[in-house]
């Protein structure tokens, strides 16, 4: 069967009875996904505080066979290099690490500067499409389904999100969201009880982690992802992976 009847075999089952999909729990969605697509199915992980409790539930599913990328920015904060190696550690995973393509940040920081992305909007999608999108879609194209950390709480343009879709923005795979339905109490509960490693940014006020100069700590009160391109007043404030351009 190709790829695409793969999916699309999926997918008709999942649309006649979508209800009955969304209601199974984060470990049951994942246990199912890996079931029908390991090992064309893979977790991107940034190693927030979701990441770090999905790679532990897949860790209880598939052990050391568990397939987990991360895009590696060169920009990310030493932070998230120490949790990246404790997680490695603790499950014995093979974490794949994808790079943006030398050419394309040489010749955008040699035109726009290192520290583009406070020149404006354009210029940040720009530094995210270079350093984010383009490597995740290089390692999308061989996988049939992904899986994500998001929450319909995090921000209001992630408020519709469903635990399975298809993803039209990579080719019409799979996208796998298992904590939709999780509040951030939740998430914490979590990783307290099963003692996850977990970044220590978050202990200084971090709750969304991306690149070092596009994230800060939030003050109370603010929204989850308020430390996130906190320069912006565009409310659309996504990186591109999860926000169609």
């Amino acid at each position: 069967m190709s790829k695409a009847d793969k999916i699309n075999e999926f997918m008709s089952s999942y649309t006649a009875d979508s209800a009955k999909y969304e209601s199974l729990s984060a470990e049951e969605i994942l246990g199912m996904m890996i079931k029908n697509f390991s090992p064309k199915i893979a977790f991107a992980s940034s190693f927030g505080a979701e990441d770090v409790v999905i790679i532990d539930m897949m860790h209880k599913i598939q052990g050391d066979n568990a397939r987990v990328f991360t895009l590696d920015t060169g920009r990310l904060n030493p932070e998230t290099y120490d949790v990246m190696d404790k997680i490695r550690s603790k499950y014995s995973i093979r974490i794949e690490t994808m790079f943006p393509d030398s050419t394309e940040v040489q010749k955008m920081v040699t035109e726009r500067g290192i520290n583009l992305m406070y020149n404006s909007i354009e210029e940040r999608k720009l530094c995210c499409e270079i350093r984010k999108v383009h490597p995740l879609r290089r390692m999308l194209d061989d996988l049939d389904a992904w899986i994500t950390g998001l929450r319909r709480d995090q921000t209001f343009t992630r408020s519709n999100v469903k635990k399975v879709e298809l993803d039209a923005s990579n080719n019409n795979i799979i996208k796998v969201n298992p904590l939709v339905e999780w509040s951030n109490d939740m998430v914490w509960e979590y990783i307290k009880n099963n003692n996850i490693p977990y970044n220590s940014l978050h202990d200084k006020g971090y709750p969304s982690i991306g690149c070092a100069p596009c994230t800060r700590a939030i003050q109370p009160g603010e929204d989850l992802r308020a430390g996130r391109w906190w320069w912006e007043n565009d409310f659309h404030k996504e990186c591109g992976l999860h926000w169609n351009k």
